[in-house]
């Protein structure tokens, strides 16, 4: 990160679990050693999961499953326990790092990581595993027409 500072480039936060205010430090870091090094300010992105849907109902059942799957893997890989249901339920909360839900729902989600943070770009992490092709492409529309119109007018 200080090293994204000192050459000038933007930085991009990957942010897979817990609450976004966990990486605000991080991006404060960053803007700082832009300042003391007397360089331009660069830009600070989320990337971050989630799945949009007709409704917040819709998203969270065909994204559950999967989500289940995939980390349930990666539990088994890593050693570590795999995912309850009330874990995903915090994780697409307010205060969880997946933005799951309504084009409404994750547009103000999306808008609140951002403020957060002080970010000003948002990267969707979309298309998890197992996710049936025409759920992933509906994601894309609605994100594209529904949910970043809504945010540029949340962060304006």
């Amino acid at each position: 990160m200080l090293r994204t500072a000192k050459y000038g480039m933007s930085l991009m936060l990957a942010i897979i679990g817990g609450p976004a205010a966990r990486f605000k430090p991080f991006a404060d870091l960053f803007r700082d050693v832009q300042r003391r090094l007397d360089k331009p300010q660069k830009a600070v992105g989320l990337h971050m999961p989630g799945h949009i849907a007709d409704s917040d109902e819709d998203a969270m059942e065909e994204l559950y499953p999967h989500y289940v799957d995939v980390l349930t893997r990666v539990a088994r890989e890593r050693g570590f326990r795999p995912p309850s249901r009330e874990q995903f339920l915090e994780e697409i909360s307010e205060r969880g790092a997946w933005h799951v839900g309504s084009p409404e729902t994750v547009a103000r989600k999306i808008a609140a990581s951002l403020k957060t943070v002080g970010a000003t770009r948002f990267d969707l992490k979309y298309g998890l595993a197992g996710l049936p092709r025409g759920s992933v492409l509906r994601n894309i529309e609605l994100y594209g027409t529904r949910v970043a119109p809504m945010v540029r007018d949340l962060m304006a």
